[in-house]
């Protein structure tokens, strides 16, 4: 896999070879994310239905009223668009060790946040076949990956010290309590 600078123009051909720990996250691994980002997604829109109550929607039915399924969708590709942006991460992510990053090296561009949300929604569309294009795919990537030019890895462990014996070491985060 090849990135590119980030601070390098998209014509000047720079590129940065990923690291080697840096691997391609698995189909089953993205659907636990999933599965654990569905909960916090439900709870984010909870707190903007309990906001849209003080807005003026026709009939606060998601589905009915396209305003505020409008709204839903705003917050909810909020939510991801801003873990993406700031650290590659959705909450689901980091608790599976998952990254999202641009083909081009660091964290998506806003543009590639908007394609990858409104793809990933065809991927799923179109019974589950944008995902399940990860299982065929020589690089093991989604349909939405291809188009938003961005990935998801599994990035290298790190934290851990090496031994005087070249081993590593898991770092205990505990205070001993």
């Amino acid at each position: 896999m090849i990135l590119m600078r980030p601070d390098q123009p998209s014509h000047t051909v720079s590129p940065i070879p990923a690291l080697k720990a840096d691997r391609p996250c698995g189909l089953g691994r993205l659907l636990l994310v999933m599965l654990y980002d569905a909960v916090i997604v439900i709870a984010i829109l909870m707190v903007a239905a309990a906001f849209a109550l003080f807005l003026p929607f026709s009939n606060q039915t998601a589905g009915k009223d396209f305003a505020y399924s409008l709204y839903l969708l705003i917050a909810w590709f909020l939510y991801l668009a801003y873990c993406w942006r700031n650290s590659g991460m959705t909450l689901g992510m980091r608790a599976w060790r998952v990254q999202l990053v641009s083909d081009r090296g660091g964290p998506p561009a806003w543009w590639q946040c908007g394609l990858r949300f409104g793809a990933a929604g065809l991927s799923a569309a179109a019974a589950g076949t944008g995902y399940w294009w990860k299982l065929f795919d020589r690089q093991k990537l989604s349909w939405h990956d291809h188009l938003s030019q961005t990935r998801l890895i599994c990035p290298g462990k790190q934290g851990r010290p090496a031994r005087s014996d070249g081993s590593t070491q898991k770092i205990d985060s505990s205070d001993g309590q």
